[in-house]
C-alpha cells in the first residue's frame, strides 16, 4: 500500500545520502484490530562495525487513517519526514557529525480513534520498550520535529520540553536570528518525544501545533512551505554542529 511506499521512499533516499536503514517491525493491538508496523531507524555509514551514534533525530511517517476524508497529510507527516530526509543529506556530507546522529522515522504515531495510554505513539512507545535500560544511556537527547512546513511558521515548543535542550536550540536559533519564530505552546502536547523522554532521552518536540489545517483534507502540499523547512532545518544543523555534538 501507500505506506509501503513512503517506507521504501524514505530507505532509497537515505541510502543515495549515505546510511544504512533497518526495519524495526512489530504489531500491536489497536482500536481497528491487530496492525502491523514498521519504524525505520537510520545509521550512517555501510561499514560492518558498528557505528554508536548518541543522538536522535526523529519523526513520523504515518498518515492518521480517515474513512471519511481523502487525506494527504502533507504538515501531519510529510512535513517533517522531508525535512529528516534533507538532514540526512546535509549532515551525511559531514561524516564525523554523521556518525554521531541515529534517525527515526516512527510508524503509528497517529492514534486510531483518540490519544491515550493505548491508542496512539505505537512506534515510539515500541522503539522506547527495545531501548530502556542501558541502551537509553548510549543518546545525550532528541529532537522530534512534527508539523514544520506550515507557511506561517511558528514553532511552539510544549511545556513539557527538557529545559537544557529548549535553551540550547532558542540559543541557537538566536544565533541565526530566526529566535522570533519560537515560543512556548502553554501546555504539554502528546507526541513521540514523551516515550523518549520517559525512558531518560531529553527530547525536545520542535512542533508548529498552531496549524488549523491539522487532521482535515485541506492539509495538502500547496500549505507546505519551503522557506519554513529551511529555518527549522538551519536552526537544527546549527544546533547539532555547534552546541549539541561539537
Amino acid at each position: 500500500g501507500a505506506l509501503e511506499k513512503s517506507r521504501t521512499y524514505i530507505e532509497e533516499q537515505l541510502r543515495l545520502y549515505g546510511w544504512n536503514t533497518r526495519r524495526q517491525a512489530y504489531t500491536e493491538d489497536t482500536p481497528r484490530g491487530k496492525t502491523h508496523f514498521v519504524n525505520l531507524i537510520a545509521q550512517f555509514g555501510t561499514q560492518k562495525k558498528a557505528a554508536s551514534p548518541v543522538f536522535l533525530l526523529c519523526t513520523h511517517y504515518d498518515t492518521k487513517v480517515f474513512d471519511t476524508i481523502r487525506f494527504v497529510g502533507a504538515n501531519g507527516g510529510g512535513s517533517s519526514t522531508g525535512l529528516v530526509l534533507e538532514l540526512a543529506r546535509v549532515i551525511g556530507q559531514h561524516p564525523t557529525l554523521a556518525s554521531k546522529v541515529e534517525l527515526v522515522f516512527f510508524d503509528g504515531e497517529e492514534a486510531c480513534e483518540q490519544f491515550s495510554d493505548t491508542d496512539g505513539l505505537y512506534g515510539s512507545r515500541y522503539f522506547a520498550r527495545q531501548l530502556q535500560g542501558s541502551g537509553a544511556k548510549q543518546f545525550r537527547g532528541g529532537l522530534l520535529f512534527d508539523m514544520v512546513g506550515d507557511r506561517s511558521l511558528g514553532i511552539t515548543l510544549p511545556d513539557d520540553s527538557p529545559a537544557d535542550v529548549a535553551r540550547d536550540i532558542f540559543a541557537a536559533a538566536e544565533a541565526l536570528k530566526l529566535r522570533s519564530y519560537f515560543t512556548y505552546l502553554g501546555r504539554d502536547l502528546i507526541d513521540d518525544h514523551v516515550p523518549l523522554n520517559g525512558i531518560g532521552i531529553p527530547t525536545l518536540d520542535v512542533i508548529d501545533f498552531d496549524y488549523p489545517w491539522w487532521h482535515t483534507a485541506d492539509d495538502t502540499t500547496d500549505k507546505i512551505s519551503g522557506s519554513s523547512l529551511q529555518i527549522v532545518g538551519s536552526i537544527a544543523l546549527y544546533y547539532l554542529s555547534e552546541i549539541a555534538l561539537k
